[in-house]
């Protein structure tokens, strides 16, 4: 069965990005779509460029928190800023350009954080806690959104069941969400008995790193919705909060359709929901954050996991193969015989 599922998963994220390639080519057929895109893009300003960058520093450095509020919690401390900074970075960058980011990127962390003398149970419970860290913001932040502005979720409307994308469903799905993230910190405050999901074992972290889960991930969030609000245009622009719920909405939704980069899924959610501007100019932006957010930290991954790797065939070449079973047992043997009698 688990086999089965490592073919029909990846089918599923393919079926998703052609699905919405061709939703896509139906909202844009009859528009002269390169250069309009190109046009939109040249009118973004530099100062809103610099703006988006910023946000793009900002996301990343959350993200290098999540590892580091893991660490804390595994009771690690000797592996440096950098080193967590530069494993984060490239377990994301490629994780959320093919897929799969929990799979993809945690193959990087355990070649990373294995290499610094962690287990494979820790870096399980690394790559676990940084989901769950994920999981705590997109709930608060939709939350709040939901109880003080419960317009939002109409911007989905078509693409949603009537029912959800009411006012009063919006802010009871609201109140909900905050009940969970309550419920954890309480659970934390408490001090109450791990939980059993599934055969998994989860122990609610000290409410230090509680504390530190609510500020990171928000913040990683704020700073990826930040990179599209500034290359929005004004004219028609929601918002930033309006901004923020649109893109958590999307890119969940982009992450769970398996789909590689969450191309087309992404952008399709994204542009039904901003119809105050012209859609041109809505795909501008989100071309804007796919180079800064996904290719060009990819391309800069690609550099950082080789270089890492070299590192690691240099050490091992360095330090010679290890001894055979065999040759170890004779080594002994005349150690044995060379020893001085008691």
């Amino acid at each position: 069965m688990k086999r089965i599922f490592e073919f029909v998963w990846p089918l599923v994220g393919l079926a998703a990005v052609a699905l919405s390639l061709w939703l896509l080519y139906h909202e844009f057929q009859g528009a002269s779509l390169g250069t309009e895109l190109w046009a939109n893009l040249k009118r973004i300003p530099p100062r809103d460029v610099a703006f988006a960058l910023g946000c793009v520093v900002v996301a990343y450095a959350a993200l290098a928190w999540y590892d580091r509020i893991a660490l804390r919690h595994l009771g690690v401390s000797h592996i440096s800023w950098l080193f967590i900074s530069l494993c984060s970075f490239a377990s994301y960058a490629i994780g959320h350009t093919i897929g799969a980011s929990v799979v993809s990127g945690g193959m990087i962390r355990f070649r990373a954080y294995t290499a610094k003398g962690l287990n494979a149970a820790q870096v399980a419970v690394l790559v676990a806690l940084c989901s769950l860290t994920y999981g705590l913001g997109v709930m608060l932040i939709a939350g709040l959104v939901s109880v003080f502005d419960p317009q939002w979720l109409g911007r989905f409307g078509g693409m949603l069941p009537e029912a959800l994308t009411s006012p009063v469903t919006a802010r009871l799905i609201g109140f909900a969400l905050l009940a969970v993230v309550g419920s954890y910190v309480l659970g934390s405050i408490l001090r109450l008995k791990p939980l059993t999901i599934f055969g998994f074992r989860l122990e609610y972290p000290r409410p230090g790193i509680v504390g530190r889960q609510l500020i990171a991930s928000p913040l990683e969030l704020l700073g990826c919705a930040g990179i599209i609000y500034f290359a929005l245009p004004e004219a028609g622009n929601p918002g930033f909060f309006a901004v923020v719920a649109v893109f958590i909405a999307s890119f969940s939704a982009a992450l769970a359709s398996n789909a590689p980069g969450g191309l087309g899924v992404f952008e399709l959610l994204f542009i039904k929901a901003m119809p105050s501007i012209p859609q041109a100019e809505v795909l501008a932006a989100l071309v804007v954050f796919r180079l800064f957010y996904l290719i060009i930290p990819l391309l800069i991954s690609l550099v950082i996991v080789l270089a890492f790797e070299r590192s690691r065939l240099a050490l091992a070449l360095r330090e010679g193969p290890p001894a055979a079973p065999l040759e170890i047992a004779r080594g002994a043997e005349c150690k044995s015989v060379g020893a001085p009698r008691m």
